[in-house]
């Protein structure tokens, strides 16, 4: 596994538990009771959607350089936040991954008929 891989994979397996936990206790709506409550609250929840907005901006033409199927990402981001981001950069980093596997596969055996 490299860093590529394992940076954004410890994210969301450790955000996505911690998600889960805060969901069990106070709800899948519970952020909107503090975003209406406090200013600052409201402040973050504004503050995540330009961050996830801005994040989408980069996403769907990044994914279509990618092959990678954006609409799921899409939909998760909207129904989970950062989860969804997440998701789409470990996938990101699979798919890259797995072509670095390929080209050094294809260089490999330029190397090898060459040297024949």
């Amino acid at each position: 596994m490299n860093a590529r891989l394992i940076a954004p994979l410890g994210a969301l397996l450790a955000f996505t538990a911690f998600s889960l936990w805060v969901v069990a206790g106070h709800g899948y709506f519970g952020f909107l009771e503090l975003a209406l409550a406090e200013p600052w609250g409201a402040q973050m929840l504004a503050d995540l959607v330009v961050a996830l907005v801005l994040f989408t901006l980069w996403m769907v033409p990044d994914a279509r350089a990618h092959a990678i199927p954006r609409w799921p990402y899409l939909a998760a981001i909207v129904a989970f936040g950062s989860i969804g981001a997440l998701a789409y950069l470990v996938h990101r980093a699979v798919r890259r991954g797995a072509g670095d596997r390929g080209a050094e596969r294809v260089a490999q055996g330029s190397s090898r008929s060459s040297a024949r």
